[in-house]
């Protein structure tokens, strides 16, 4: 493993803790941080900048989920790019009848040791149809 993934890992291994404060320590203070989705539909999708914008994102994603499986898969690195396949399975709060099972694509932009840019690719129609349930 490089140091890219290692880094990519160790901010996993936050998020699965619930340990968002760690993340956004380690972000770049200009990052760039998108979630494919229509933000009307889906609430922490579209761009965010800076660490209050990941903050908000993982604040709508909090409130609106609760996670039954988070499992990055396979690790892609090209140096300051690691790209991650994996899959989540997440009900929905409200109610907590929709649920959503699919896989998904995670970006990460690493430069000078931070998190610059995050954008992930969902299945936003089985996430969509699991919010209307």
């Amino acid at each position: 493993m490089s140091a890219s993934t290692d880094f990519v890992g160790f901010l996993y291994a936050a998020f699965g803790r619930g340990d968002v404060q760690t993340i956004l320590d380690n972000l770049d203070p200009s990052i760039e941080w998108v979630s494919n989705g229509d933000p009307n539909t889906i609430p922490w999708a579209g761009k965010r900048t800076g660490a209050e914008g990941a903050l908000s994102f993982f604040q709508l994603l909090g409130g609106t989920l609760d996670f039954e499986a988070f499992e990055p898969g396979q690790f892609l690195d090209s140096g300051d790019t690691v790209t991650v396949l994996g899959r989540t399975r997440a009900r929905n709060k409200t109610g907590g009848r929709g649920v959503f099972d699919c896989e998904w694509a995670h970006i990460f932009s690493i430069r000078n040791g931070k998190l610059a840019r995050f954008q992930e690719f969902y299945d936003t129609a089985a996430i969509e149809r699991a919010l209307a349930a």
